[in-house]
């Protein structure tokens, strides 16, 4: 079993956001993490929100108390701190949920 994050995200400055990736990915890494599926969108057609969207993306953990330890993770806030506010507008939780192994 592991855990899935689905999101969807407003994203407003490119380069900064990909920084912010940059970053974050070997915060990731050291607690299991790891993207499975990343999408830059172009049309919503339905959505459960008022909020835009143009990246949607899963973001995989070992467990959902990995996950959680990662987002509150100092080294992680930080980076989020000096690149995610100033890249992504807005923030969309789709589904979190256990997945079983493939």
């Amino acid at each position: 079993m592991s855990f899935e994050r689905i999101m969807g995200l407003e994203v407003i400055d490119d380069e900064i956001y990909q920084q912010y990736r940059d970053n974050m990915i070997p915060i990731l890494k050291l607690f299991g993490g790891s993207f499975g599926f990343d999408f830059i969108v172009s049309d919503v057609l339905k959505s459960k929100t008022e909020e835009p969207i143009n990246r949607v993306f899963t973001i995989d953990f070992p467990s959902q108390e990995m996950m959680d330890k990662f987002f509150s993770d100092a080294s992680y806030l930080e980076v989020k701190d000096k690149y995610f506010k100033y890249s992504v507008k807005s923030v969309t939780t789709i589904s979190m949920h256990e997945k079983s192994a493939q």
